[in-house]
């Protein structure tokens, strides 16, 4: 088998990639081996970008498994870990904001826009005003948030301040890493050109950087300092800069690298900014819709006891583990299909898109979300359940991402339904639905904490995603956006019969085997997660298989 038989739909050569990161090479060379040609305009295979964008995605959570086993080994569930993750939400939360959430909405699709009507050189204008205006406006931001941290962090987790050390642990550290959002905003945008380009690895890869640099700081500099948590801190600024750098190669082969100016004036003035701008204001308000409904959960978690804010963070690292490989990777790469589609008014090519998303969504998340929801002990245990991380920890974070599987489907079906609606540049329908929402999730708090403590915080959540992607499902029906495709009754019926069986067969696992007790044997217990994992997919599919269920459909191609 040749060489070529390996790489990715964009050009990714794998095992050169991973051989570059095992050898800890620099971010030029792994950028190398992640980039090696620019999109050539074909036809791209749809599933073929979802296994890249997946495959490296998967590397990005296994080593963010590894770096949150190596903390919990390390600091525990204790109010260290409480400080950091509610330092490091803050920065999270402004990210989310400026970059991922509203920035990213609105920019991909203005910048596939220019590209695909007006050329080069007008789109490499509109990304170095962009990249002028992002970059001096979140140096600002950064300032501020830099000197008035102790507000930042008591209006974000007031129950700390009961605490004590806690609280000046999770100001000192915000002060820190508050520079991440220049950063990681920088990333944002420079994964948003390449993924309008097809170019989706490198910004797929890009988050294993953070994570490496945090396994170096848990396990080679935290021992040496002082006060070691202080460590994680560094490793953030570090990781952030890693990302923004790995980038610039593939920007440079598609004549992309953005030039940030002095003149935040002219670049403001750019029609193209203007337009971002104006799309940005529904799309912030929409995110931020969400992350004030995370400042309150966190809130609330600061108030229920010590521990609490890290079994929600541990409980969300695994939820967040097919929210990324599936979610995250089929918006990644529909959104910029969906916004040519709607330049080139070809609507059933853009419900076709929305169709085979869904379907590729109910696949694999249905599947995942019975994990979660019955397997959540023995993937708490195997994976966390080392050094000052004890068995309550694992019961407690169990708790909370078993709540979170009922919900998980609806967390990834709104990252396939949303696009639908930014594509064709339309922001305010989301927005709606997200405060209606925000007001859902707040008032399902008020019933579910007093009863599930802590897992009545996920349990929230996910009742307010399923709500999300049903009201967003609507929506698009009821404009004509999408139209399902035939089959639709009996796809569910399949889906239905492997699920069920797959429930049984995972809860007997759970059950039968004294998964917190295996921790003086942690090889044997990684060994039977990893065997019961083959034979649950190999149940799962084998299922589908034997009720007639056809792949092929998966392997279609946009235009």
């Amino acid at each position: 088998m040749t060489s070529a038989a390996f790489r990715g739909g964009d050009g990714v050569d794998p095992p050169r990639l991973i051989q570059s990161v095992i050898l800890a090479d620099s971010p030029a060379t792994i950028a190398r081996a992640a980039v090696r040609r620019p999109y050539n305009g074909r036809p791209m295979n749809l599933f073929r970008a979802l296994l890249t964008v997946s495959g490296f995605t998967l590397l990005s959570r296994i080593t963010g498994l590894i770096r949150e086993t190596l903390i919990a080994r390390a600091f525990g569930a204790s109010i260290y870990t409480d400080a950091f993750y509610v330092a490091f939400r803050i920065p999270n939360l402004l990210r989310r904001l400026s970059a991922e959430g509203a920035f990213a909405q609105a920019f991909v699709p203005i910048l596939a826009e220019f590209k695909n009507s007006q050329g080069h050189d007008p789109t490499k204008a509109l990304v170095d005003a962009m990249s002028t205006v992002l970059t001096w406006v979140l140096v600002v931001v950064s300032l501020v948030g830099m000197a008035c941290a102790s507000w930042v962090v008591f209006a974000v987790a007031s129950g700390l301040e009961h605490e004590g050390a806690a609280y000046g642990l999770a100001v000192g550290m915000t002060r820190i890493m508050f520079p991440y959002i220049v950063f990681i905003s920088m990333t944002t945008l420079a994964a948003g050109v390449l993924n309008t380009y097809k170019q989706f690895s490198l910004p797929a890869f890009a988050p294993v950087l953070l994570n490496v640099a945090f396994i170096v700081a848990a396990v080679f500099v935290a021992p040496h300092m002082k006060v070691p948590v202080y460590a994680l801190a560094y490793a953030v600024i570090a990781g952030g800069i890693l990302q923004l750098l790995v980038q610039l190669p593939g920007l440079k082969r598609i004549d992309m690298i953005p030039r940030i100016g002095l003149n935040f004036w002219k670049a403001l003035a750019h029609p193209g900014v203007k337009r971002v701008l104006l799309k940005m204001l529904p799309a912030t308000f929409a995110v931020s819709v969400q992350q004030l409904s995370l400042i309150i959960n966190t809130n609330i978690a600061s108030n229920i006891g010590p521990g609490a804010v890290s079994w929600i963070n541990y409980s969300d690292r695994l939820m967040e583990f097919p929210t990324a490989l599936l979610g995250a990777a089929l918006g990644t790469i529909l959104l910029p299909s969906l916004s040519k589609a709607h330049v080139d008014a070809n609507n059933e090519e853009y419900s076709a898109l929305l169709d085979w998303g869904l379907r590729i969504t109910f696949l694999l998340a249905a599947p995942s979300a019975v994990a979660l929801f019955f397997f959540a002990e023995p993937l708490t245990a195997s994976l966390f359940h080392y050094g000052k991380f004890d068995g309550h920890s694992v019961v407690m974070v169990g708790r909370a991402l078993a709540a979170y599987g009922i919900g998980l489907t609806g967390l990834i079906l709104i990252k396939i339904l949303a696009p639908g609606f930014y594509a064709k540049q339309d922001i305010k329908t989301p927005v709606k639905i997200a405060i209606f929402v925000l007001v859902m999730t707040q008032v399902s708090n008020y019933i579910f904490v007093p009863i599930f403590s802590h897992a009545g915080l996920t349990l929230s959540i996910g009742l307010g995603a399923l709500a999300n992607a049903a009201l967003l499902y609507i929506g698009l029906r009821r404009r004509k956006i999408y139209q399902p495709s035939p089959g639709w009754a009996r796809f569910f019926v399949q889906l239905l019969g492997a699920c069920l069986v797959l429930a049984g067969v995972m809860h007997w696992v759970s059950q039968n085997f004294d998964w917190i007790g295996m921790r003086a044997t942690p090889v044997a217990r990684i060994a039977l997660l990893g065997a019961s994992l083959v034979v649950f997919a190999a149940l799962y599919f084998g299922m589908l298989s034997a009720m007639g269920f056809k792949y092929a459909y998966f392997k279609r191609r946009t235009l």
